[in-house]
């Protein structure tokens, strides 16, 4: 008796792509009560000197600082590119804040893997094409990460279209 085909073939490549935040949550907590504190004792003397509205000013200053911070952590929770090379496909999944899964699907054979390094100061972009159609993957994510990136992406490639070499190959960036 034969074992039932899976439905879900093999990915040779499953990528996760997600920004990189360098300031942990402990970190975040303790630049907010050093900015409070600092910014209430600089309030407090301007308050003697009679400037009553700078303490406002110095409290509007950290709440900003505060609400960017958590725009900033809860955009790293949610965006996110996951390119997913399986069968007769590479998929690429853009997740992000309060949008639907945006979905692309190339046929891997045809698919070149370009790190565009830009000119002037423009930053280097890793881009998909195929048959005519480009997308920009891991925009938020740094050079050398990129070319890391990008050189899995080519090995994946390569183990598709020769497929002598089947071991997958499975990551997570961030």
């Amino acid at each position: 008796m034969a074992a039932p085909a899976s439905a879900e073939p093999v990915p040779l490549l499953d990528l996760e792509l997600r920004p990189h935040r360098s300031l942990p949550p402990v970190g975040f907590t303790v630049l907010m009560a050093v900015l409070g504190v600092v910014g209430f004792a600089t309030g407090v003397l301007f308050l003697a000197i009679g400037a009553w509205p700078v303490f406002g000013f110095l409290g509007l200053d950290v709440l900003g600082l505060y609400v960017a911070f958590r725009i900033s952590y809860a955009r790293a929770r949610t965006t996110a590119d996951r390119l997913r090379l399986a069968g007769d496909a590479l998929t690429v999944d853009r997740m992000r804040p309060r949008r639907p899964v945006e979905r692309w699907t190339f046929q891997p054979y045809w698919l070149r893997v370009v790190l565009d390094e830009g000119t002037g100061a423009g930053r280097p972009r890793l881009v998909l094409t195929s048959h005519g159609r480009r997308l920009e993957v891991g925009a938020f994510l740094g050079p050398d990460e990129r070319a890391r990136v990008a050189g899995l992406l080519r090995d994946a490639l390569r183990r598709y279209r020769e497929p002598a070499d089947l071991s997958p190959s499975t990551s997570v960036m961030s």
